[in-house]
């Protein structure tokens, strides 16, 4: 019994991830709020009621896909503001970081950069939720540099959450870039490297 339990449960679990990846290519030519459940499980080849054994709604799966898209990013956001390195190279491993993570998963990336500002406003607060964990993992890990001494709470979280938008910005920028020449991504680094080294240089002049 046991087993024909994991081998049912292995299938949904197939099924739920077909949903997902399936979604998010629709979602390449499209918003969340325009997308029909029947498109969705036209693509994967399951009928309409399936869908509901899976989620409540397309922005459920929306919901699903912001954890999907963002839920594994928390190890890398932290790693790219430890102290471990000098503040340039901190700032050269993050644009890496990022650059790579858009080769990686671009459907991904453009889902949330679309999403974040769209219409469905469940979706619109998971990735608004995710954002702000970011910022206080973020603010935790600034906490610990001996730059940060003296510094508000407050105003450390409002420095994490410049160092987030700045990534997501540097996200959507190499985004862009992907289809562009090699000429074109050096310049979206440079650029990246000089913003990132600005806040940078403000972090270290905030107490003056």
């Amino acid at each position: 019994m046991s087993h024909t339990l994991g081998i049912r449960q292995a299938q949904k679990q197939k099924t739920r991830q077909a949903l997902l990846d399936a979604a998010l290519g629709l979602l390449e030519e499209q918003s969340l709020s325009s997308l029909g459940l029947r498109e969705v499980t036209r693509a994967v080849g399951v009928a309409p009621t399936a869908f509901y054994r899976h989620f409540r709604s397309t922005a459920d799966l929306g919901v699903a896909l912001v954890e999907e898209a963002l839920g594994s990013l928390h190890p890398m956001i932290r790693t790219t503001v430890s102290g471990a390195d000098d503040h340039d190279q901190r700032i050269r491993r993050a644009i890496e970081l990022i650059a790579d993570h858009v080769d990686g998963y671009p459907a991904h990336v453009r889902f949330i950069a679309r999403e974040r500002h769209g219409g469905v406003q469940p979706v619109r607060e998971a990735i608004r939720d995710q954002l702000a964990r970011f910022g206080e993992e973020v603010r935790e890990e600034l906490a610990k540099d001996p730059v940060s001494a003296g510094w508000s709470d407050d105003d450390l979280l409002m420095l994490a959450n410049l160092y987030v938008d700045q990534m997501l910005i540097t996200a959507s920028l190499f985004l862009e870039a992907q289809e562009s020449s090699a000429e074109e991504r050096d310049r979206v680094c440079q650029v990246a490297e000089r913003q990132m080294r600005l806040i940078s240089i403000g972090r270290r002049h905030w107490l003056d």
